[in-house]
């Protein structure tokens, strides 16, 4: 526990909230104005318009422009799923070895966008150019961590819209009308990530001799590997060609071809054993590896389970049902 560990979730839903407003413009005088944006908070901009140009700062901000900022956090339990539960990918740099993390925790993140303009119709083009996207939702797809290449779609709410209109003063003071939007963000939180690799079993080998005699001793090696007894990598292989029921063992497929024989496939969470292979039809053995037996409809698709090298065996989960292939030597 509190091990060191970054995987820059905060950060990169700050930037994805702020890209969503980064290609705004407004049609001025038959001319089209990109809006500045730019992260930090809205006092700071404020106080910016009231200062004078000077030696050191020349120029005074111009109007429009845009700015948002981080201002709260809170944890959602109406999203909250299992802790216990855990996530297993193979790595995509090394291809052979498993990453792992626990589910992650849902929190909400408060945003705060200002629109900062000196002419109404500035800021009545502006906020209609956002309106019409949140209902009051705009799901956003953010790569939460890399290590696990783990998507997720962020729901950015959009909470209320508040105008001022700061038009009282002298004739020196510079009119800002503000248009202040509250947003949620649905963001989630993943602990450390891990290789899942060293945590499974992958060989047990055991040595003896078999014998009763000094004359007659063997020594006997029995290696034996976790087998996976479903399909993890998603290996659609072919379709039923019919309806099949519980206790078929001859089955027809659409393409035979791409089923190997000795080998083992999966449709709807049976496990098959392939014996035979006589052009699209197969003989094989039902509800292998304490699998349910079941009927099955035409166009299912069939799965493979370790159709390249180890595949699938490689991602087989702790808590999971395996089997096992043994070798004896």
């Amino acid at each position: 526990m509190f091990e060191y560990f970054y995987n820059e979730i905060f950060r990169k839903t700050i930037i994805s909230f702020g890209t969503l407003f980064n290609d705004i413009s407004v049609k001025q005088e038959g001319s089209v104005v990109k809006v500045p944006l730019a992260y930090g908070p809205t006092q700071k901009f404020l106080a910016r318009l009231e200062q004078a140009p000077n030696l050191s700062q020349s120029v005074a901000i111009s109007l429009p422009r845009m700015s948002f900022e981080f201002i709260g956090l809170t944890y959602d339990p109406a999203r909250k799923v299992t802790t216990t539960q855990q996530i297993t990918v193979k790595d995509p740099d090394s291809g052979s070895d498993t990453k792992k993390a626990f589910m992650p925790v849902p929190y909400n993140m408060q945003f705060e966008l200002a629109i900062m303009c000196k002419l109404n119709d500035d800021a009545l083009q502006i906020v209609e150019q956002i309106l019409p996207y949140f209902q009051p939702q705009y799901n956003l797809t953010v790569q939460l961590v890399e290590g696990l290449k783990e998507k997720r779609d962020i729901p950015i709410i959009l909470e209320n819209v508040s105008m001022q209109d700061d038009y009282e003063g002298d004739y020196t003071t510079r009119r800002v009308l503000l248009y202040t939007m509250r947003f949620t963000a649905k963001t989630y939180l993943f602990g450390p990530i891990t290789s899942a690799t060293k945590d499974i079993v992958k060989s047990v080998s055991v040595r003896y001799l078999a014998g009763g005699s000094k004359s007659t001793e063997r020594d006997i090696t029995y290696s034996v590997k976790p087998r996976a007894i479903k399909d993890y990598s998603g290996d659609i292989r072919t379709e039923l060609a019919e309806d099949i029921d519980i206790a078929a063992t001859e089955i027809n497929v659409e393409d035979g071809t791409q089923i190997t024989v000795k080998k083992y496939v999966e449709i709807d969470g049976e496990e098959m054993y392939v014996s035979k292979i006589t052009g699209n039809k197969l003989t094989v053995k039902r509800g292998e590896d304490s699998t349910t037996a079941a009927a099955h409809v035409r166009g299912t698709p069939i799965k493979g389970i370790d159709y390249t090298a180890r595949e699938d065996s490689d991602l087989i989960e702790m808590g999971d049902d395996f089997g096992f292939s043994g070798t004896i030597t």
